[in-house]
């Protein structure tokens, strides 16, 4: 009852993770292309096969999962998913120690972990996945458990076929949203999100946040980290003759009050000249904005059939937001942080349709242009 309880759970939380990223594979090879980054694992030559790991990961989590959960092959099952655990493990710990990718993606834009999080979870998960196994020895075969056989027993022939029409399920959802938009969009930019309103509640309730100075005593080497409103109090520490001083470079900025969180908050969007621009794109009774986070990647002829489509509709603010003051041709262009142009845009060069602030619409170039 309890191994198969734990079984189960286990099972869930691995087919809803690999599902919430399947749904969004193109945001989570954004994910991936983090760790390959200078900063991370400096490993820039494979920010190209970035959609093509996240495929893996995905299959094997959504795979793995489900066998799982129908007790499948069970030994070579658990220790796939110990394996996968253990390398999951190694990402988040090396993520929170570091603080170098401030969200893992684990369980896509659903639901956010810090990294320490996501640790904590891997690693609760991985002793769950050893009991199981420790729980589940006793029924494991005496033959090969890790190759899979061409010859199926007879009670197991219904899981199989569940296995694959579950296959083919995910198989056409991580189709769906590399070819075009996610079959369910967890993130903020979702048709419907007022962008106008979204801003009013952040400037409402902003994050605050509290510079924390790092001080030492010159006459008895002590450091000591003091926020900035006790450095103002005390008059020891800036008085004339004090021995307390600041140590360049070692300040920090430290989150005090948790605002209103939300995606929206990076959307700025600046003009060539390095004016803010977003209160004439959020009032506009209509705005069309073509974004592309990768500029040089994409082909002159769409480039010029999208230009074209979009012109031809009258009486809208028209914008063409890159990381490239010269990207577009016959629309005003605009600037913005490709990473913050990823959140909104999976597909590259992207549309997006505001009335008075509010998300009406948004495609991919090339279902836009058809």
């Amino acid at each position: 009852m309890i191994k198969g309880l734990l079984r189960f759970i286990i099972a869930i939380i691995f087919i809803l993770s690999g599902f919430v990223k399947a749904v969004d594979l193109v945001g989570f090879s954004f994910k991936m292309e983090e760790y390959f980054a200078p900063s991370v694992f400096n490993m820039p030559f494979l920010e190209k096969f970035a959609l093509l790991f996240s495929i893996i990961v995905v299959v094997l989590e959504l795979f793995l999962g489900f066998m799982l959960l129908l007790k499948l092959k069970l030994k070579f099952t658990l220790s796939a998913l110990i394996a996968l655990c253990i390398f999951f493990g190694f990402l988040t710990f090396y993520s929170a120690y570091f603080n170098v990718v401030t969200d893992c993606g684990c369980f896509g834009d659903a639901i956010k972990f810090t990294p320490w999080q996501s640790f904590i979870k891997d690693i609760v998960l991985l002793v769950g996945l050893i009991i199981v196994f420790i729980l589940y020895r006793k029924e494991f075969k005496k033959k090969d458990d890790y190759t899979f056989s061409s010859k199926k027993e007879p009670s197991n022939t219904f899981k199989y076929v569940l296995l694959g029409l579950f296959s083919l399920g995910m198989i056409y959802i991580m189709a769906q949203g590399i070819m075009h938009e996610p079959l369910i969009d967890f993130r903020d930019y979702k048709i419907g999100t007022d962008i106008k309103g979204e801003k009013e509640k952040i400037n409402k309730n902003p994050s605050e946040y509290k510079t924390f100075y790092s001080l030492k005593n010159q006459k008895t080497g002590e450091i000591l980290k003091i926020n900035q409103d006790d450095y103002i109090k005390e008059t020891k520490y800036w008085a004339e003759g004090s021995p307390w001083k600041i140590e360049e470079g070692k300040n920090e900025s430290v989150l005090v009050k948790e605002g209103y969180k939300s995606e929206i908050a990076k959307f700025k969007i600046e003009d060539v000249t390095g004016q803010e621009i977003n209160d004439e794109i959020i009032n506009a009774p209509k705005a069309i904005l073509v974004f592309s986070y990768h500029p040089k990647e994409v082909s002159a002829d769409l480039l010029q059939k999208l230009e074209a489509k979009v012109n031809a509709q009258k009486g809208a603010v028209i914008y063409g937001v890159s990381t490239d003051h010269n990207t577009f041709k016959t629309i005003k262009n605009a600037m913005m942080d490709g990473t913050a142009i990823k959140t909104i845009a999976r597909s590259n060069p992207f549309v997006l349709i505001l009335e008075k602030g509010k998300i009406v619409d948004k495609q991919p170039a090339k279902d836009y242009i058809k």
